[in-house]
């Protein structure tokens, strides 16, 4: 069992340092308050599932929520696969230079031509660093 690192190890220790830290007086009174609380917030998330699916109607059952989980999108690997999607139609294939002078003139500037060509390092090169710059 673990639930976002928290394991059986885990919640034994928080276990055994409650009843010392507590005592075996005040423990059951602390257990039961925990309990209701569990169950509050589990009567919560239930209701507000429940008025979703009351203001949504049918729709709500066929969405597919996993689908809109924040965690799973990637930035970099939504980037990756828009640029390497092979072109649908006739359209051509945008080149970095191409897409330079498109984000200039969209952006109501003058084109400065194409992007320079990037040159590998020779081994035991120092690669450019520009201090003031960072």
């Amino acid at each position: 069992m673990s639930l976002s690192g928290l394991t059986f190890d885990k919640l034994l220790i928080v276990g055994v340092l409650a009843v010392f830290l507590l005592g075996p007086d005040r423990l059951p009174v602390y257990a039961s308050k925990l309990a209701q609380l569990v169950k509050s917030v589990k009567n919560m998330a239930n209701g507000a599932k429940e008025r979703m699916r009351s203001e949504m109607g049918p729709e709500f059952d066929e969405v597919e929520w996993q689908k809109l989980d924040p965690r799973q999108y990637d930035p970099r690997r939504i980037i990756r696969d828009a640029l390497l999607d092979p072109p649908s139609g006739g359209a051509t294939a945008v080149t970095p230079a191409a897409m330079a002078t498109a984000g200039a003139v969209a952006a109501g500037l003058p084109s400065r031509g194409p992007a320079p060509r990037s040159v590998p390092l020779a081994a035991g090169e120092v690669a450019p660093y520009d201090s003031e710059a960072t």
